[in-house]
């Protein structure tokens, strides 16, 4: 049992239920005691919030702050000495390779499980009529099928930033350790959270938590909100420290325009989840307020307004799209020289492209609320809005294709998701406009277009790049190479099968099939398209199987990676993989550009004066 709780992950879930506990004990106790009527949803919503605080606590989160409070001493994150078997990746540790690894296995994960909700949910759609789910369980798994993999999504590219980012820019850590420990471990009890609403009635409202339906909704509605705020938290404290890092620890010589491209794309995603990330946090909260405390915001009958809930909502929901997709583009641009060894073309253009796409993505919100009683006159100035996202992105597609343009491509795993992030990507580039025009948004809006539309965006600007990244930086992580063989699999079962599902989404949208429905006419011809999809939904399911198996062989038994094994001028492959335990053993300097494969002779990094024996032609 001692070595049990030795593990910081399984303490940490043992505090969450003593938490869960203490707060439904204590809110119902107060009821009895005050002759209040007795309620259970305020003693499961204060249940919840003590349980986040429980698995903190008990997993040590909060120690050495509440020490420094005593005014005791506690020794700086880089002097703790960490266990260096596997104990230290289900545990509490301030190392942010460790935590960004921490942070990968959660986001596959979630991956796995807001896909099983998927699969799920599609195999009733095989046939009309309800088959073995009911018209609520429904509506939940498709609800908890997006914000699972939102919360997945999040994860991943917390993954990538963690552990990347410090090593691209030549810092020993991030700005502040132990609250980038905290932002991972928030997120933990803030995922269980959530799916305890399955346990708690489920919610009818899909991932967007609609009022007025999400005020009348069962009790799983509360168990949604509470773990989506607790994901912000760790969105927006994790932004946070990304920033601080990247505009005050860069290595010396590396100016804002001799960083990698991947820095800028992370720092115009975390301005925005900085920035917007409350918005949701907030507007979660005012209904989970107004279903406790009878509050009227958004309740027509208390004098609320509905629509005032959808203004919070996609103001952060649309601006998130980039923040799941622009450290996807970034992973693109920063891959791409590599394997077609040439320079990215038009770096400053690209690099500017980010903070324009973060700058515009928060005056386009209103166009998910065309068809939803919004004044006419603000539609057309919103519609022009969101066309304008198509110059800043547009600059990023000249860029990769003037950089393809006449390479030494090298067809290695990395590059094919590249390359399909890339097609992928531009598939649910010009499929957007129909949605950001008026007149065929009001025909499409909440058809199976829109859903087929995002699932490409979403594929292409963040699902490929990340697979791209996991194959390129796993050598890095683990000192082993993966698969090609079985790298090649994955990626064509993927690319194969998600073409074919996104494809017939927006099919079967166009002729009319609504989305969150769980039945319909057999008479309009959806069945075959649904299974059609359905079977493509497994082909990629079988795809990320695959991808389970080439990491656990090559983890194991794969080929040891020496040396730079991508020919890469960034600074995180002149060192030993894995990465030692402080990063780099001297200081580095920055002297050259980061992607001149035009000249290899031309360094970018100096290591305490001499020149990495890295940069060796192919």
């Amino acid at each position: 049992m001692k070595k049990i709780f030795q593990i910081g992950l399984l303490r940490g879930i043992f505090g969450q239920i003593l938490g869960m506990a203490l707060g439904y004990g204590l809110v119902t106790a107060l009821q009895l005691l005050s002759g209040a009527r007795l309620r259970a949803e305020p003693a499961w919503v204060v249940g919840g919030a003590f349980s986040a605080l429980g698995f903190l606590i008990a997993l040590g989160a909060f120690t050495d702050w509440f020490r420094m409070a005593k005014g005791e001493e506690v020794p700086e994150p880089e002097d703790i000495e960490e266990p260096q078997d596997g104990r230290r990746y289900w545990g509490l540790s301030y190392d942010h390779k460790v935590i960004g690894v921490q942070y990968g296995f959660l986001s596959l994960f979630l991956l796995v499980l807001g896909g099983l909700f998927g699969l799920i949910f599609r195999t009733e759609l095989l046939a009309p009529q309800l088959q073995f789910l009911s018209f609520n369980l429904f509506n939940t798994l498709i609800g908890l099928h997006g914000m699972v993999l939102i919360a997945s999504i999040l994860m991943g590219i917390a993954a990538v930033s963690n552990y990347v980012i410090p090593l691209l820019i030549g810092a020993r850590d991030m700005a502040f350790p132990r609250l980038n420990a905290f932002s991972f471990w928030v997120a933990v009890p803030g995922a269980l959270i959530l799916l305890w609403s399955l346990a708690l009635g489920g919610f009818e409202t899909g991932w967007t938590g609609y009022p007025p339906l999400s005020i009348r909704g069962p009790m799983g509605v509360q168990m949604f909100f509470l773990g989506v705020w607790f994901v912000g938290w760790s969105s927006i404290l994790g932004a946070l420290n990304l920033i601080a890092t990247i505009l005050r620890m860069r290595a010396p010589g590396m100016s804002m325009f001799r960083m990698p491209i991947l820095a800028w794309s992370v720092l115009a995603t975390s301005i925005i989840a900085l920035t917007a990330t409350q918005l949701i946090g907030l507007s979660f909260q005012l209904v989970l307020f107004e279903r406790l405390l009878g509050m009227g915001f958004f309740e027509p009958s208390n004098g609320g307004n509905p629509i005032l809930f959808q203004h919070l909502f996609w103001f952060y929901s649309h601006p998130a799209v980039y923040i799941f997709v622009l450290p996807g583009l970034g992973i693109i641009s920063e891959l791409l020289p590599v394997f077609v060894r040439k320079p990215l073309f038009g770096y400053k253009w690209v690099a500017m492209s980010s903070l324009g796409i973060a700058l515009v993505g928060f005056l386009v919100w209103a166009h998910h609320m065309f068809a939803a009683g919004m004044e006419e006159y603000l539609r057309v100035p919103f519609m022009y809005s969101t066309l304008l996202v198509a110059v800043p992105t547009g600059v990023k597609f000249f860029s990769w294709t003037a950089t393809i343009w006449q390479g030494n491509i090298r067809l290695r795993v990395p590059m094919l998701f590249v390359l399909g992030g890339i097609i992928i990507f531009l598939l649910g580039g010009i499929t957007g406009p129909l949605l950001g025009t008026v007149s065929t948004n009001l025909h499409l809006t909440d058809t199976y277009y829109v859903v087929g539309h995002f699932h490409a965006t979403m594929f292409g600007g963040y699902v490929f790049p990340f697979f791209a990244a996991l194959y390129y930086w796993f050598p890095k992580i683990t000192g082993r190479q993966m698969s090609e063989k079985l790298g090649k699999w994955h990626f064509w079962l993927l690319f194969i099968g998600f073409m074919v599902m996104s494809l017939g989404q927006m099919r079967i949208g166009m002729l009319g099939m609504r989305r969150r429905i769980a039945d319909y006419d057999p008479a309009m011809g959806f069945q075959l398209p649904n299974i059609i999809i359905t079977l493509a939904g497994f082909m990629v399911a079988l795809s990320v199987l695959i991808l389970f198996i080439n990491l656990y062989r090559s983890a194991r038994f794969g080929q040891v990676a020496t040396g730079n094994v991508w020919q890469s001028r960034s600074p995180e492959w002149q060192i030993p993989s894995p990465t030692p335990a402080h990063n780099y053993p001297a200081p580095l300097r920055i002297v050259g550009e980061p992607y001149d494969y035009a000249g290899e002779s031309q360094r970018y990094v100096e290591v305490d004066g001499a020149v990495p024996a890295a940069h060796a032609a192919d």
